[in-house]
């Protein structure tokens, strides 16, 4: 409603043009095909008031508002809830803005007392679904979402309206009667596309972006939207899209049930995954992040994290001896006993962080005298500006000095492999450089199908694990 019916002849859209407007609506396209959709479209100068839906209205006389008055009046009397969809905005204007103007498109929202206006968004905006949703709501922020990627969005507002009747009259400030319910939002929580509800319930406003396919937006329309909210439309017109359950057989009633409490069970669990997801992602993710892109405390932190998921008890040294005089973390499992120093370098690391570990091993016994170590594990997370498949698999590649290694060296992309994989034998054979002796080994930590090496404390020579 709001335009002359579509003349298959008016290939250049005169008759729109004639009309005022800048731009011609895809709803009179003639390739649209409403008969597909069960629709029978009426245009301005038809009667309306036992339309279903209002598309694309226009609240002045001129422009169709006589036709949008007397469908919200024929919906108002018989008690149905009056949609209409408004596409806000232009896909095709690509005309350079005043950085001055801030609102881009508009609409006035019947009776005149506000309107909704739209801030043309930066390519590339990727919108999300707002929370708690109705499903038809849902439905139809999930079809939005499928738009092209170079699909324009507008950020949407409600405003109020100040009107001046001039002569010295006194000025009228009017607020906007209802409320803007966001389907899908930017990346601020700001809303790209929505619904305006008016306080008593009975009018819904779909703001949706232009450049949207509107076969989509009537397929939602006769599935979702009419039969959530005027499914006695859909009876009046006995559309061959609506199965009304009132008029089932027990045999359909029993079957159609068994299917909602299946729908609802399996929307039920997927919550539940969902959840578990998002709870294993929010542990992980602090963890993942730490060990391949940290330094200093959140480096730290992810590897203490790690080495107690293997099964090592830990003691934070700064916090333990208050101050730096020693490794960062002293990692304790069976009757080892390990200085854990951990390094980071956005580069290749420099051979001389081998020294810092040394250092702390060779003062720890002025330290604690009573709590003798059993050696050092010097980890590193270098070249972490670099991306992780890229990196270089080894700390260092110096055969002489990987060979004069006087303790483990390993790499945080290694701890990251045994820790996602949870190879906990692993991690604990790589820290010690040794096989565990099956007693050494936590009972909840998997026997490794390796061949075991006899453990030494200090064997001559060490290869580094990375």
């Amino acid at each position: 409603m709001g335009h002359l019916r579509p003349d298959p002849s008016d290939t250049a859209g005169q008759a729109w043009r004639l009309r005022g407007r800048q731009r011609r609506s895809a709803l009179i396209e003639s390739a649209l095909d409403w008969h597909r959709h069960g629709l029978d479209p009426h245009w301005t100068g038809m009667e309306t008031s036992a339309c279903v839906a209002a598309l694309e209205p226009n609240v002045f006389p001129s422009g169709g508002g006589d036709e949008l008055r007397r469908f919200l009046e024929g919906a108002r009397s018989r008690g149905e809830t009056a949609l209409a969809v408004i596409p806000l905005g232009d896909g095709a204007d690509d005309t350079p803005r005043s950085v001055l103007m801030r609102d881009g498109a508009s609409f006035l929202l019947p009776g005149f007392d506000g309107m909704l206006v739209g801030r043309r968004l930066l390519t590339g905006t990727r919108p999300s679904l707002a929370s708690d949703l109705e499903p038809a709501e849902k439905d139809l922020g999930l079809r939005l979402c499928n738009r092209p990627a170079e699909a324009p969005w507008w950020e949407l507002k409600a405003v109020g309206l100040t009107l001046e009747p001039g002569a010295g009259g006194p000025v009228t400030r009017r607020k906007p009667q209802g409320e803007l319910r966001p389907i899908l939002v930017d990346g601020l929580g700001q809303p790209v596309a929505g619904v305006w509800v008016t306080p008593d319930g009975h009018q819904r406003w779909y703001v949706i972006p232009d450049a949207t396919d509107w076969d989509s937006v009537l397929d939602w329309l006769v599935h979702k939207a009419l039969p959530a909210y005027v499914p006695g439309a859909l009876r009046r017109v006995r559309s061959p899209h609506f199965d009304d359950p009132d008029l089932h057989t027990a045999a359909e009633t029993a079957a159609r049930q068994a299917l909602e409490a299946e729908e609802a069970r399996h929307a039920a669990e997927k919550a539940r995954l969902q959840d578990v997801l998002d709870q294993a992602r929010a542990t992980a993710g602090p963890i993942r992040e730490g060990l391949l892109y940290g330094t200093g405390q959140e480096l730290e932190d992810a590897v203490d994290a790690v080495l107690q998921a293997a099964g090592f008890t830990t003691v934070r040294l700064d916090a333990e001896l208050n101050g730096t005089h020693s490794a960062d973390i002293l990692a304790l499992l069976g009757p080892y006993r390990l200085l854990v120093e951990v390094k980071s370098a956005s580069g290749e690391a420099g051979e001389k962080l081998v020294g810092a570990a040394e250092k702390h091993l060779a003062t720890w016994p002025a330290l604690r005298p009573q709590d003798p170590v059993t050696g050092a594990v010097l980890i590193v997370n270098d070249q972490h500006k670099t991306a992780v498949t890229e990196r270089k698999p080894q700390v260092y590649r110096r055969q002489e000095f990987v060979a004069s290694l006087p303790f483990p060296v390993l790499s945080t992309r290694a701890l990251f492999g045994w820790w996602r994989t949870e190879d906990w034998t692993a991690l604990q054979e790589a820290m010690l450089d040794t096989a565990l002796p099956p007693t050494a080994a936590p009972t909840a930590v998997p026997s490794s199908p390796r061949p075991r090496r006899p453990w030494s404390p200090w064997r001559g020579r060490r290869d580094e694990r990375s």
